[in-house]
């Protein structure tokens, strides 16, 4: 009877293990799958969620990408159609790469490339054509020679003009076409009869593209470069304006106030002026690709558009200004609140006459007039008193009285450091023993203990540093002085962005302020100056 028990245990167990496995594997895939899918779930709602911000940040950008599907749609009928791919054959994909490569997002972006990836390919086509003609006059060994030679020659004199600065700022798309257009018409010109015939279809092809990108750029829902050049200047400036508002009320706010700011949102001073600090590059390309626009404000004028490559270096001095204002909020050692609180009502004035300035810019500049002669109030000068007043009023807070107790304190705090270095690490020579093994275990001691104190000095060194700083009877001011003098020093370099606001407006010719109407007729005459190096290239329209 156990014999049964036993034999039907195991076949039960045999059984549930016959069944086990195939579930086990299932519940595995289950998992499996559900895992894929939530996976799958989660990025199709992040893919959802970069899309609807790319456009929603610009929705130029959709507009853009429908005019690139347009051009290509177009060219490609150069393929699709019988007769037109009669006509051009395979060299019909220079007008869909030529579409792909030059149609930019601005129009200044396209002309440039258009136009150098045109005059690039005339230049290497004329140039390919002339040496074909010379090298079929000569023998076929005299005719490889002259062809290598040629290329070599073309290829090292135009590699190094790409160098030269003009050529690099302007040209170097041009260059690049030039040499890879060469290159492929000569080289092939040695074993293909019919070059002229080449040339013409890939001209013609390139022409056709060109033409395409430059009728979207031009004249369906055209994006300008200098528009967006002006507008980043004045977005850059409401951005500082925010920035020194932000970082004030900040300083002089209560830390909770600090703290639920910082779960809440992300930092709005960094916001304010990570634009400003980061334009260098970007104001130089929209500022060359705005002086390859044509004329297409209403009155025809030709903006300066590297004057507002020097406003945007002037924003940027001053936005170091504001940098260093930000890294007061995040020093180590901070004024008591006791204390800015004596100083936060001209301190706040200042701030806010200050960004009332860089407000005003900013729209003058968005409208396209000249600044108020007001627009240094007396308002800004008066906190700019007051705040030297209340610095004056508080002389022991920055100048100190009790230096002699400040010295004891130290050298008090200094020797008793002192004494108790000597108390635990002091060694007396007269109890060390002469023979070797106490000698050996001394020298273990005696490394034991300089680990030790180097140790206890590593870990004690930043203490007695902060020690030392607090113990100054004036450092608790010192924050406060730093923080002062910046927003002084950003008062005074407020003055040159007011003298190149004022330059732009004056070369630019903006209309004259008047506070009773916005929508003034241009009263201003061109000032006889010497304004060559904001004038549009000779390759411009």
């Amino acid at each position: 009877m156990a014999t049964k028990v036993h034999v039907g245990m195991e076949t039960e167990m045999n059984g549930s293990g016959r069944n086990g496995v195939p579930e086990m594997v299932k519940n595995n895939w289950k998992k499996r799958l559900l895992d894929f899918s939530g996976k799958m779930k989660r990025f199709t709602g992040c893919l959802w969620r970069t899309i609807w911000k790319a456009g929603r940040e610009d929705p130029r950008r959709i507009i853009h990408a429908f005019k690139v599907g347009l051009c290509l749609t177009l060219v490609s009928l150069l393929y699709l159609i019988e007769p037109l791919f009669k006509s051009f054959g395979t060299s019909a994909i220079w007008a869909v790469m030529t579409v792909v490569v030059v149609l930019e997002f601005t129009a200044g972006a396209t002309l440039c490339k258009g136009l150098n990836r045109g005059l690039g390919t005339v230049l290497a086509g004329s140039l390919a054509f002339l040496i074909n003609y010379i090298a079929t006059r000569s023998e076929s060994v005299v005719r490889a020679v002259f062809i290598g030679a040629a290329v070599f020659l073309i290829g090292t004199a135009a590699t190094y003009m790409r160098f030269f600065p003009y050529i690099k700022k302007n040209y170097d798309y041009g260059v690049v076409i030039f040499l890879l257009t060469f290159n492929l018409i000569t080289v092939s010109s040695y074993r293909v009869e019919n070059v002229l015939k080449i040339v013409h279809d890939r001209f013609y092809a390139i022409s056709i593209g060109c033409a395409i990108c430059l009728f979207m750029s031009l004249l369906v829902f055209p994006i300008w470069s200098g528009e967006d050049l002006h507008n980043s200047t004045v977005g850059k400036l409401e951005g500082l304006a925010k920035s020194i508002e932000a970082c004030v009320n900040e300083y002089f706010n209560d830390p909770e106030i600090k703290e639920n700011q910082d779960k809440s949102s992300e930092d709005p001073i960094y916001k304010g002026y990570k634009a400003v600090l980061d334009s260098k590059s970007i104001d130089e390309t929209l500022a060359l690709y705005a002086s390859w626009e044509p004329r297409h404000s209403r009155h025809c004028y030709r903006f300066p558009w590297q004057q507002y490559v020097k406003v945007g270096a002037v924003l940027r001095q001053f936005g170091y200004t504001v940098v260093a204002l930000h890294g007061c909020l995040q020093t180590e050692i901070q004024t008591p609140r006791s204390v800015r609180a004596r100083f936060k009502d001209p301190c706040i004035r200042l701030a806010g006459e200050v960004t009332k300035a860089l407000m005003e810019l900013a729209n003058n500049i968005r409208r396209r007039r000249h600044c108020s002669p007001e627009i240094l109030s007396d308002h800004l000068h008066e906190a700019l008193q007051d705040l030297d007043t209340a610095i004056k009023s508080q002389p022991r807070l920055f100048l100190g009285s009790k230096k002699n107790q400040t010295t004891s304190n130290m050298l008090a705090l200094a020797a008793a450091h002192a004494a108790r270095y000597k108390q635990d690490h002091g060694v007396s020579l007269a109890s060390v023993k002469t023979d070797s093994s106490a000698f050996l275990e001394w020298k273990r001691k005696r490394v034991g203990r300089e680990e030790a104190k180097e140790n206890e000095r590593k870990a004690l060194r930043p203490q007695l540093s902060k020690i030392a700083i607090t113990s100054l009877e004036f450092s608790e001011a010192l924050p406060f002085a730093a923080f002062a003098s910046l927003l002084v020093e950003i008062v005074a370099r407020l003055d040159h962005v007011i003298e190149e606001v004022e330059e732009l407006g004056r070369i630019a010719c903006y209309k004259e302020f008047n506070p009773d109407d916005d929508d003034i007729s241009v009263t201003c005459k061109r000032p006889p100056v010497d304004v060559t190096k904001n004038q549009l290239p000779s390759h411009a329209f």
